[in-house]
């Protein structure tokens, strides 16, 4: 059967614009015999977390059984990562950061509801929202710096607003909202409004004024706290995300758990990983050393560049930013347009190692001319 616009069978709402199309995998890039380095997808270059991989290892060969039947371990474990400010119940975890916001969404969004974004961002919090045919009102970040327009997001709230999507550390700018900024704008947010405050990158936060959301949510705010193993701990490949709210909000979402929602090995890796401190300050004294490495050889070379409280930097060439990405690549060398993200004519690069950052700047040498 044809797919037409007026065949009742097919959800209207449903493109296939809306499917997310992640950064290229390594095999898929042809650089002529050299090293390939991906800095492409804000991966860790560390590797992932040795007590994760050891209690991955202790469990591969009881996949024949289902895993626990609920995540209460996980939940645990993560009560203390948080020193028990947080208790269990209060986390909503998943197969990926990226599920866990499609839980949120799905709870709280539907026909004839609105959600507020605010470009340059995560492109799933568009797709996953427009799948539930709720509308989009974008009141984008504001220029030079990627600052909140706290006075437009607040203006354009209206009855059918349900959700805010702020990320802080921003992707794909790196940039942060002060705990100045935040309270204020937290504090005049009406009550059928939640927050979901992506700091999927808060580890690599350094600013004396940034925060995550948990203050707010022991104040008992509508707020919600997005967070990911995937890039700290380097379990990317493994899909485990996990949120933090109050216990109201959280029993709310979980209502769309499916059973067995956690996979055993990301239920293992993921507790493991939470108790690796010295992977967990390994991978962070890299990235705000190496930050540091790189914004010194991109001031050397003239670029504009933005600086970050993530593990990546957003750069805008003065080439176009596709041609920059493939000459880049000819070299060994993967980074990532970010004109889907929000923002045309820029390039985000991850921060990795010194053998990767050199191997950054030197191809970025013989590429680019300012």
């Amino acid at each position: 059967m044809k797919e037409t616009k007026d065949n009742p069978i097919f959800k209207a709402h449903l493109k296939p614009s809306n499917l997310y199309v992640g950064g290229k995998a390594r095999n898929e890039i042809d650089s002529g015999g050299k090293k390939i380095f991906k800095l492409s997808s804000n991966e860790n270059l560390l590797g992932s977390s040795p007590k994760a991989l050891e209690a991955i290892r202790a469990q591969i060969n009881n996949l024949s059984e289902y895993p626990d039947r609920t995540d209460k371990r996980l939940q645990i474990a993560l009560s203390a990562f948080y020193k028990h400010k947080l208790q269990v119940g209060q986390f909503l975890t998943s197969n990926s950061g990226s599920e866990v916001l499609d839980l949120i969404i799905r709870a709280f969004l539907g026909e004839g509801l609105e959600y507020i974004t605010t470009n340059p961002m995560f492109k799933p919090y568009q797709m996953f929202s427009d799948r539930m045919a709720a509308k989009q009102v974008d009141v984008r970040l504001l220029d030079p710096a990627y600052t909140l327009n706290v006075e437009g997001v607040l203006a354009a709230i209206n009855e059918n607003t349900r959700l805010i999507f702020l990320t802080s550390p921003n992707n794909p700018t790196g940039t942060y909202i002060p705990k100045a900024i935040l309270d204020n704008f937290i504090s005049r947010l009406p009550a059928h409004v939640v927050l979901v405050l992506d700091e999927v990158y808060f580890h690599f936060a350094e600013a004396k004024d940034y925060t995550t959301a948990l203050p707010y949510v022991l104040a008992g705010k509508n707020v919600i706290g997005l967070n990911s193993f995937s890039k700290t701990y380097g379990l990317a490949g493994l899909r485990l995300g996990y949120a933090y709210t109050t216990p109201t909000l959280a029993a709310y979402v979980q209502r769309l758990y499916k059973p067995f929602q956690v996979n055993t090995l990301a239920l293992e890796a993921g507790i493991a990983a939470l108790s690796d401190t010295e992977f967990l300050n390994k991978t962070v004294t890299l990235v705000q050393k190496e930050r540091l490495f790189v914004y010194e050889h991109l001031d050397r070379l003239g670029m504009k560049y933005w600086k970050s409280q993530a593990n990546f930097i957003l750069i805008k060439p003065e080439m176009d930013a596709k041609h920059l990405v493939a000459l880049l690549q000819k070299e060994g060398i993967m980074v990532r347009p970010v004109a889907g993200f929000g923002a045309p004519g820029c390039v985000r690069v991850t921060v990795g190692t010194r053998e990767a950052n050199l191997a950054f700047i030197s191809a970025l040498e013989k590429t680019y001319t300012c």
